[in-house]
């Protein structure tokens, strides 16, 4: 077996245990090679009862972990020097009620009356690659971007684990999941599906090893593999792909680079899993709630504790080169999807502008794309 199909046995089911764990609940442990390790748990489904519980697995009070954007935005000013260093810290929680708990990590709450002393952070005793780890999981798990946290005594990870039926996965291996998930995607299923602007239009499922998130791909007509072809990376938008949601343009972009397909001869439109930036629809919607404040698309994923896009743009190069395309006409106003894809291997012979009049609902957001985000409109 070659070496990425041995990753990704290993390192695609025991993240998406661990996933799973987190989502229902659940405490997991995240270990390094060198001995660290951890006792974690999602701060969104912590209660007073799971949060001492915790305590009594681990015999230690637990630390949350923040992302640091997060601690910004809810005026952690001392955190600020931490910010340029790392991008989680660490938060000493001294008593404090899992509802106090709960605020600081969800940005519809206001934490405000919450005493946030600069000595509760913590600059040492938590090993930074475990914290940086726990909140990716959290992210991958698409939770809010905390956790409770307790550093666990060399040797007492695998005792533990034992002893309270606790899954533990390593810290490396959450960190390449993304990566692996994407190299390791397999065609699964096609289906001629018509179109009302594109009859002639095939669909193709493609799953990681682990069957995991499915992400599709559109060919619309006969798209020839020798020269560059029309492609258009869209990320899934419930809001706006099915429901037609004013407040973004993500619908227009989706039927009209359908029609334009159809229209120049055919072309790929890439289908990819990455809801609200790759944040999550549950999160999408804590920032719509934050954009209805006052907040703009870019400091709403901010102020949830996301970067401002959380996409990757491996498994749209990986599914272009399954279906045996090296080069393409990218329909896009975003550079940033230029320059992923070129990363990934594959040649952008030319960007295809691809924008719509604002519909008189999503005019800031339009504009918050080209100041923020660098589109061209």
């Amino acid at each position: 077996m070659p070496a990425l199909e041995e990753n990704a046995a290993r390192i695609l089911p025991a993240v998406e245990r661990a996933i799973a764990e987190l989502r229902r609940g659940a405490a997991v442990i995240i270990r390094r090679p060198d001995g660290q390790a951890a006792l974690i748990q999602a701060s969104e489904t912590a209660s007073t009862e799971i949060h001492n519980n915790l305590k009594h697995i681990a015999q230690a009070e637990p630390c949350l972990l923040l992302t640091a954007r997060r601690a910004a935005a809810i005026g952690i000013k001392e955190a600020k020097p931490l910010i340029t260093t790392t991008e989680v810290i660490a938060f000493a929680l001294d008593g404090m009620s899992s509802e106090a708990v709960s605020y600081l990590a969800d940005p519809v709450h206001d934490p405000l009356g919450i005493n946030l002393r600069h000595d509760n952070f913590l600059t040492t005793d938590v090993p930074e690659i475990l914290a940086r780890s726990s909140v990716l999981l959290t992210k991958l798990a698409c939770l809010l971007p905390a956790a409770l946290f307790v550093s666990l005594p060399d040797g007492a990870a695998e005792d533990l684990s034992k002893a309270h039926n606790l899954l533990t996965v390593n810290a490396d291996d959450i960190t390449g999941y993304r990566s692996t998930a994407a190299y390791s995607l397999k065609k699964v299923a096609s289906a001629q599906i018509p179109l009302d602007t594109a009859e002639n239009t095939t669909v193709v499922a493609f799953r990681p090893k682990d069957g995991g998130v499915e992400h599709l791909a559109l060919v619309i007509g006969d798209p020839d593999p020798k020269l560059p072809v029309l492609v258009r990376l869209h990320s899934e938008c419930f809001t706006g792909d099915l429901l037609g949601s004013l407040r973004c343009d993500c619908g227009d972009q989706l039927r009209g680079a359908i029609k334009l397909m159809n229209e120049n001869g055919g072309g790929i439109l890439l289908y990819l899993s990455q809801e609200g930036r790759g944040i999550g629809l549950v999160n999408k919607l804590r920032a719509y709630e934050l954009q209805d404040r006052g907040a703009d698309t870019s400091d709403a994923n901010e102020l949830v504790g996301f970067d401002p896009d959380e996409r990757i743009y491996v498994p749209a190069a990986e599914m272009l080169r399954q279906l045996g395309f090296d080069d393409v006409r990218l329909l896009t106003n975003n550079p940033e999807k230029v320059s992923a894809l070129i990363q990934c291997g594959i040649d952008v012979s030319q960007t295809v502008p691809h924008h719509f009049p604002s519909n008189g609902h999503n005019e800031f957001y339009l504009q918050t794309k080209a100041t923020r985000f660098g589109h061209t409109l």
